[in-house]
């Protein structure tokens, strides 16, 4: 009796167990997609997660389960939400949620094989904001030249009355939260987590009126974002309040939250006192502010004031634990008003005197000039610096020359950005106040005089950061 040959053998295998078979050889044979992200201009730096990958525009290989959901339980998926930020001197970063999700993945039979995200679309487009366009208008910061027991109090319904004009309820396809206006242009602070999922938000007033806002700004580590929204007339000017720095703050004094917590009243007032101030890294990078104070989600982005009616922080999270009652966190103004130098640089020398003493040793670190002679920092609390003016006659202009040891150094000249280093400006006679600001070191700033068909030229050298 004969044998089964081999081949004969091979035909008597099950068509299922030769199918799971190449599954599990080869578990992605779905092609892979391209996502393609574009801007206007283009050139821009895109990051996918914190990660620079390539500039706009750009075409990115993905497996196709990133697309669309996988064929089997086998093919690859996208495990984690992704967050693109595009980026372009002298234009406002943008970011843009890529993926929907989490999703759950569940066989035929029941089983679960944990969650998965997806791509929104195969094709992004962003037009970018040019940052002089962007932000207008002007910050008011408190300044410290006063001692605080000269400070005068307000009652809290005077507090009330004059913060809650300044207030508005952001709402989304998928969320809502609070924010309050900084500038009477439009520029609205909130918190990250409020705008993040969405470029496009509907603010609230407290009037009744219903604006569109657009997000403008997203911090890469903190809690913050900034909102714009557009006034109704060009000459409309928007109630903003005034932002006090956290080294105002002081443990057990009286507060104010003021937001729209969810299924309740819009625009709720809460009370408590201040109960901790400092860092507290459970609950995120930046200078946080313990309190009592009542907030619930839909307060996140809502002023936290104070009894002169400053905001000292941006109500952001509470403490949710078996037991635990009136715990919650408010992210202090210091951080906010540290954002808000990137695009109001006329900040700089009142948050930098509220951070650091300028000595002269100090002011050398700080950029400032040492010789007595030259002209000298601003005071410590002076709120709206005096921005030097150009003595120019129609027509007289001389050159300006930056180089920094970091290209990637931002030059503000009298207010206004003007690009990275190194740069080249054409300016109007006279002396000009000129910011070089690079993350993570302190701001050099110089007054420099400019003549006519002259050229001068600054020469900033950051080194290593300035250590507290």
């Amino acid at each position: 009796m004969c044998s089964p040959s081999p081949h004969r053998s091979l035909l008597l295998v099950s068509p299922a167990l030769l199918l799971m078979f190449v599954s599990l050889s080869l578990p992605n044979l779905a092609p892979a997609q391209s996502l393609k992200i574009d801007s206007t201009p283009s050139g821009a730096t895109v990051e996918l997660d914190g990660v620079p990958v390539g500039t706009t525009p750009l075409d990115k290989k993905f497996p196709g389960g990133y697309f669309h959901r996988t064929k089997t339980a086998f093919g690859q998926r996208l495990e984690h939400p992704m967050i693109a930020r595009v980026t372009l001197p002298g234009y406002v970063t943008h970011e843009i949620a890529l993926t929907e999700g989490p999703m759950d993945w569940i066989d035929l039979h029941g089983r679960h094989h944990g969650q998965y995200w997806l791509f929104k679309s195969d094709n992004f487009h962003v037009d970018l904001e040019s940052v002089a366009s962007t932000f207008t208008g002007a910050v008011s910061a408190a300044g410290t030249a006063q001692p605080v027991a000269l400070r005068p109090e307000l009652s809290l319904e005077e507090i009330v009355a004059r913060a809650k004009p300044a207030v508005v309820c952001l709402k989304s396809l998928t969320l809502s939260g609070s924010g309050f206006f900084v500038t009477s242009t439009g520029v609205i602070a909130t918190n990250a987590h409020v705008a993040r999922n969405d470029s496009e938000l509907l603010a609230l007033l407290p009037n009744g009126v219903k604006l569109p806002a657009s997000v403008v700004y997203i911090h890469p580590d903190l809690d913050l974002a900034l909102v714009k929204v557009t006034p109704p007339t060009p000459d409309f000017l928007f109630p903003h309040l005034t932002l006090a720095d956290a080294s105002l703050v002081h443990q057990g004094e009286t507060v104010l939250a003021v937001g729209n917590p969810g299924d309740a009243m819009l625009f709720s007032v809460t009370k408590g006192i201040v109960s901790a101030v400092g860092k507290f890294p459970a609950a995120g990078p930046g200078t946080w502010i313990q309190t009592d104070a009542a907030i619930n989600p839909g307060s996140s982005g809502g002023p936290l004031l104070n009894v002169q009616g400053e905001v000292i922080g941006l109500n952001t999270q509470k403490l949710v634990h078996k037991n635990v009652e009136g715990i919650g966190f408010a992210l202090s103004s210091s951080d906010l008003l540290n954002l808000l130098t990137r695009f109001y640089p006329d900040l700089m020398p009142s948050v930098n005197a509220n951070q650091h003493q300028t000595t002269p040793e100090r002011s050398v670190k700080l950029g400032y000039p040492a010789d007595p002679a030259a002209p000298s920092a601003p005071p410590a609390g002076s709120l709206n610096p005096v921005v030097p003016q150009s003595t120019s006659p129609l027509g007289d202009f001389g050159t300006l020359i930056v180089t920094c040891d970091k290209p990637t150094a931002e030059i503000y000249v009298d207010g206004q950005f003007h690009g990275n280093s190194p740069l080249k400006l054409r300016l109007p006679v006279g002396n000009h106040r000129v910011f070089i600001r690079l993350d993570g070191s302190a701001d050099y700033i110089r007054i420099i005089t400019i003549s006519k068909s002259e050229e001068a030229s600054i020469t900033a050298n950051f080194g290593a950061p300035l250590q507290p």
